[in-house]
């Protein structure tokens, strides 16, 4: 009878650029992470394709998401980044999964509906199967922790219910090819192959949004080059932006209460607040009754000062792309030694021979 080692995994798609938003939401907690887990980061190079298929520069954006991961300050020795098209045992089971997966539970996506929209005939196979490849990235490792984001919270439910699915259809044949682990679901005790994996969130994700309009995420699709901070940007263009931040003409609030329906400065203030690894009380504290003349040029040095390293050593990385590709090069030769052995098992499991 073994047991689930803990292991976190996450990855992030090589579409557009890299902005602040990422940086604070994901990558930065994937480098706490490391330092109490072992963990996987991956680019996810075959998702990126399932809603855009051509893409010009996706050598250029997988580099670039790796580049950004080793900047920040995840270890590529210690724990693996590689890209998810160099392990081909994700696509394999992803197919298992998706004959495991039921046609209702991928129609319930809510990610589907919004992404494929009113013209959802004409949306690719992948974009609906996209779930059933998370779960296989997740679950070709046998990770037992996920850190997500609300957005992705409902796809690491499903990663939960195909294994469970997996896990009872095949129980028989897990215990017979001694590959069970004992688990608990709900009030049952099972033998099963795969983990439940569990979300991972380590207190309240900062909801970064555009610095155009406070009512919408920062995104790597905005039209608007100056709606977000690009972890590429130098430092020129970081403190022109932060200048160029709509705003409203109130001072700031002394309390939190204040930030109200004030929606950009609302999201400037979380800026800084999350920057500065602080609460939005304890900006107020500082900023509380002076005018955005005053605040924004502080922002801007803040986010220079937390940036501009990781900025500069992107450059670093993306000047001679040698070190990273030996980087993804070697993550993903020690990544198909994992998947691999997985995969043997479940071909056992199925009686593939």
């Amino acid at each position: 009878m073994g047991s689930f080692k803990p292991l976190v995994f996450s990855g992030v798609q090589p579409t557009g650029n890299l902005h602040l938003g990422n940086y604070l939401g994901a990558i930065r907690k994937f480098v706490a992470l490391q330092e109490s887990h072992d963990c996987i980061y991956c680019v996810v190079d075959l998702h990126a394709i399932t809603a855009q298929l051509v893409h010009d520069d996706m050598a250029t954006q997988i580099r670039s998401i790796a580049a950004a991961f080793i900047a920040s300050g995840i270890d590529p020795q210690k724990h693996i980044v590689f890209n998810q098209s160099a392990v081909p045992q994700h696509a394999e089971l992803a197919w298992i999964f998706n004959c495991v997966a039921r046609i209702g539970w991928m129609n319930r996506m809510t990610q589907f509906k919004d992404k494929a929209g009113k013209d959802r005939e004409n949306a690719s196979l992948g974009l609906l199967a996209y779930p059933s490849l998370m779960a296989a990235d997740i679950l070709v490792y046998r990770a037992t922790h996920v850190p997500v984001g609300e957005d992705q919270k409902q796809h690491l439910e499903l990663t939960r219910d195909i294994a469970q699915k997996f896990n009872i259809d095949f129980q028989r044949r897990i215990e017979m090819t001694g590959h069970a682990v004992e688990m608990v679901v709900g009030e049952e005790h099972i033998n099963g192959y795969f983990p439940l994996t569990e979300p991972l969130i380590e207190g309240p994700a900062p909801r970064v949004m555009s610095l155009r309009d406070g009512t919408r995420k920062m995104s790597k699709s905005d039209p608007s080059d100056l709606s977000r901070i690009n972890l590429m940007d130098d430092i020129d263009t970081i403190a022109k932006k932060i200048r160029k931040a709509k705003t409203d003409p109130d001072a700031l609030p002394s309390e939190v209460e204040g930030l109200a329906d004030r929606p950009e400065a609302d999201n400037l203030v979380g800026i800084y607040a999350a920057l500065l690894e602080k609460s939005k009380a304890d900006v107020l504290a500082e900023f509380g009754g002076r005018q955005f003349s005053e605040f924004k040029p502080a922002l801007a040095e803040l986010a220079v000062s937390v940036l501009a390293p990781v900025n500069a050593e992107m450059r670093r990385l993306m000047s001679d792309t040698s070190q990273i590709d030996a980087i993804l090069h070697d993550g993903a030769d020690r990544a198909r030694v994992l998947a691999e052995k997985t995969m043997a098992d479940v071909r056992e499991i199925i009686g593939f021979i």
